[in-house]
C-alpha cells in the first residue's frame, strides 16, 4: 500500500468530521467548536480533492475527487446552518448551566426561577454533520482501488485509519477547547479518548495484516530507511500498553481529571468554618539562598531578605508588611 497525499487528506478529514458529530450530537460543547471542526477538516478535504484532480484521472480518482468535493460542500452547508441558527444556542449546554444556576440559588437561599426560558428558534440538527463523513467514506472506498495491495486490506486500513486519526485529532482539539469553554463536563473528551483506545488495537491489527509491518521488520519489504520505520512503529504501538499501567493512569487522572476523576456534587460552604489565613509569598527564601551562595548578595542582606519576606501579607497586597 502506497502513501498518497490526497487519500491521506481525505482519510483524515473523514475521521475528523465523523468524530466532530460524535462530540456535538450531545449538544454540550459550544457552537464554536463545531465551526472549528467543520472549517479545519473541510479544508483538508478540499486539499485532497485538489490533489486527486492533479494526478492521472482514472475512474476511481474521479469518484474519490467528487466524493471529497461533496464532503467539502456538506461541511460548508452544515457550517452555514449552524451559523444561521446560532441564536438557538446549544440545548445540552443550556440545561447544564440552568442546573448549575439552580444549585447555586439553592445554596444561597434564592429563587432560581429568573432564568431566561425564551425560545430562540430551531436548534441545529446534529444529523446534518453525518453527511460529510458519509461522502468521505465513499471516497475512501474509491481510493482503495489505487492505494496498492489487496483491495480489502486497503479498505480496512483506510477506514480504521480514518477512525483513529479522527478520534485522536478531535480529542486534542477538544482538550484545548476546555480553555475556551470553562465548566464543560469531562464526558465529551473522555468519550473521544475511549474511542481512541478502542480503535488502537484495530489500527495495529490492520498494519500486521500481511503484507504489513512483520514483513517490513524481517526485511521482506524495504521501508526505504533500513528498517528504522518498523522499529518506530513498534515504539508507537507499544505506548498504549504503558498508558494502561496503574501508576501512569493515576498520574494522568490526577493531572487531567482533578484527583480521582469523579464528578462530586457541590458542598455548601459554611462561612463560620472558614479559616482566613494571611498569604505568604513563595520562592523568596530559595532565591536569597542562591544569591548568597553565588556572591551576588551578602549573607547579611540574604538574612534580612528572608526575615522581611517571611512576614505575612494581606490578601492582594503587593508588598510585605513592615
Amino acid at each position: 500500500m502506497k502513501l498518497d497525499a490526497a487519500t491521506f487528506l481525505l482519510q483524515w478529514a473523514t475521521g475528523g468530521l465523523l468524530f466532530g458529530w460524535v462530540t456535538t450530537r450531545r449538544r454540550l460543547v459550544s457552537l464554536g467548536y463545531g465551526w472549528l471542526i467543520r472549517i479545519v477538516f473541510a479544508t483538508m478535504a478540499a486539499g485532497g480533492a485538489a490533489v486527486f484532480l492533479t494526478g492521472d484521472l482514472s475512474a476511481a480518482r474521479i469518484i474519490a475527487a467528487l466524493a471529497a468535493l461533496g464532503c467539502v460542500a456538506a461541511a460548508a452547508v452544515a457550517l452555514a446552518v449552524s451559523v444561521q441558527r446560532r441564536s438557538a444556542g446549544v440545548k445540552g449546554r443550556e440545561e447544564v448551566r440552568a442546573a448549575r444556576r439552580a444549585r447555586v440559588a439553592a445554596m444561597i437561599g434564592r429563587s432560581g426561577d429568573d432564568a431566561d426560558d425564551a425560545e430562540n428558534g430551531p436548534e441545529f440538527p446534529p444529523a446534518l454533520d453525518l453527511v460529510a463523513p458519509i461522502l468521505g467514506t465513499v471516497g475512501l472506498f474509491a481510493a482503495a482501488q489505487f492505494a496498492g495491495g489487496p483491495y480489502l486490506l486497503a479498505v480496512a486500513r483506510l477506514l480504521v485509519g480514518a477512525v483513529f486519526l479522527g478520534s485522536v485529532t478531535d480529542a486534542m482539539l477538544l482538550g484545548h477547547w476546555y480553555l475556551v469553554q470553562p465548566g464543560l463536563p469531562r464526558g465529551p473528551v473522555k468519550e473521544l479518548v475511549a474511542w481512541t483506545a478502542a480503535a488502537w488495537p484495530f489500527e495495529i491489527a490492520v498494519f500486521l495484516w500481511p503484507t504489513g509491518m512483520v514483513q517490513a521488520l524481517n526485511g521482506v519489504v524495504a521501508d526505504g530507511y533500513h528498517g528504522v520505520l518498523g522499529w518506530i512503529w513498534i515504539g508507537c504501538a507499544g505506548v498504549d500498553d504503558r498508558t494502561r499501567r496503574p501508576h501512569l493512569g493515576r498520574v494522568a487522572r490526577a493531572l487531567l481529571l482533578r484527583g480521582d476523576g469523579r464528578d462530586r456534587p457541590a458542598v455548601p460552604c459554611d462561612p463560620h468554618r472558614v479559616r482566613h489565613r494571611p498569604r505568604r509569598p513563595r520562592g523568596i527564601a530559595p532565591v536569597a539562598d542562591v544569591l548568597a551562595a553565588t556572591g551576588a548578595m551578602g549573607e547579611a542582606q540574604a538574612k534580612e531578605a528572608r526575615v522581611r519576606f517571611a512576614q505575612p501579607q494581606l490578601a492582594g497586597a503587593g508588598r510585605p508588611l513592615s
